[in-house]
């Protein structure tokens, strides 16, 4: 077969002498701030995507002792709002970024520490991978955060935590940021010095409103561009994806594939992501199970809830257990493999892809 062409074989036709009128006419375009496309295509239009990001893993049994210790050190206050520690994908630059468009941290809030609110464009969301005691004040609602359960804060929403238990409380934070960075669209606004509900109720009233498996209420029925439902409890989750085994045991169509059972938390207007810029999703992999290899192009985050398994990334193969996290960049290749039972929460900017009609995906899970 021929080779396949590439930027770096391809006969190149605008390759001129080098002359001093070639010369001075560089020194033109630079005087000017112009670059010309034929010395830069292969950076600006590559055959493939070439994420400077490039696939990591961060491993909870490290993450969790140094948010501890920060939260031995580090005082909650306004003005750095938050204790929250950014993950920082080593290939892009010392930036507090897990990939070009998307923002992973792990949180930590003392014992009856309240972190203020605030209001910001980007879209955010929290992640519980164990532990309970903080509720979320969003708009002025109350919501609970325990084990296994995703809270939204969509953008433009004052939000605020505060810890009512005995002990600290940890969790992973996603947010849109570099993707608003890069667009420069961000606002931020303070709000209150305390969360303004200091209740402590079992579900909030967005829950008590939308949460109602197949029912709308009449009195919501503009469909909203973020969900209205503030928490995706784990105990519909979990009961979503064991009867997905359970009708696959029974022969029937309920998996994305052989001992793999996924859904997708939507808004319940409009059936879409739960938010305009982030996906999330929740994997359970029966023991034994492997993926098939897939690249997407954008970015995908997966934080290990339970079981223990690995993630092969790029060829590599890199073993996870509870609460570790790992990134595949754009167009990075990566697969799973389950030793026990293995349940992992994925996040992702495919809507953002999808939208702008730029998604393209090789291999399925």
């Amino acid at each position: 077969m021929n080779e396949q062409l590439d930027h770096s074989n391809v006969e190149h036709g605008m390759q001129p002498e080098d002359t001093p009128e070639l010369r001075a006419l560089y020194k033109g375009f630079e005087d000017e701030n112009l670059i010309p496309l034929w010395t830069q295509l292969g950076d600006l239009m590559p055959m493939h995507p070439k994420p400077k990001a490039v696939p990591h893993v961060w491993k909870w049994a490290k993450l969790l002792p140094l948010a501890k210790t920060s939260g031995e050190l580090v005082p909650v206050g306004r003005g750095g709002e938050r204790r929250a520690i950014g993950l920082a994908n080593p290939g892009l630059g010392g930036n507090a970024y897990i990939s070009p468009t998307l923002w992973c941290a792990i949180q930590y809030l003392c014992p009856g520490e309240n972190a203020p609110e605030h209001r910001h464009s980007q879209n955010a969301f929290r992640f519980v991978v164990e532990g309970e005691g903080v509720w979320t004040v969003v708009n002025g609602d109350p919501v609970r955060m325990s084990r296994g359960d995703l809270l939204l804060t969509p953008g433009w929403n004052f939000h605020g935590h505060h810890n009512v238990a005995t002990e600290p409380m940890a969790w992973i934070d996603g947010l849109d940021i570099p993707f608003s960075q890069q667009m420069d669209v961000g606002f931020f606004e303070f709000g209150s010095e305390r969360v303004t509900d200091n209740a402590t109720p079992n579900y909030s009233r967005g829950e008590r409103l939308w949460c109602h498996s197949g029912l709308r209420p009449l009195s919501q029925l503009q469909n909203t561009v973020s969900s209205p439902i503030g928490a995706y409890r784990w105990e519909f989750t979990d009961r979503a994806l064991t009867e997905q085994l359970l009708l696959e045991d029974e022969g029937q169509p309920a998996t994305v594939a052989q001992g793999h059972a996924a859904i997708r938390y939507v808004n319940p207007t409009t059936g879409g992501d739960v938010m305009p810029t982030i996906r999330c999703e929740f994997h359970r992999l029966r023991a034994g199970v492997e993926t098939a290899p897939r690249q997407d192009v954008g970015s995908t985050v997966l934080q290990v809830f339970e079981g223990a398994g690995a993630v092969v990334l790029n060829g590599e193969t890199h073993k996870l257990e509870k609460g570790d996290m790992f990134v595949a960049p754009s167009w990075a290749k990566w697969s799973l493999q389950a030793e026990t039972q293995f349940d992992l929460f994925r996040f992702s900017d495919a809507p953002i892809m999808e939208r702008l009609h730029f998604m393209r995906t090789m291999g399925e899970d």
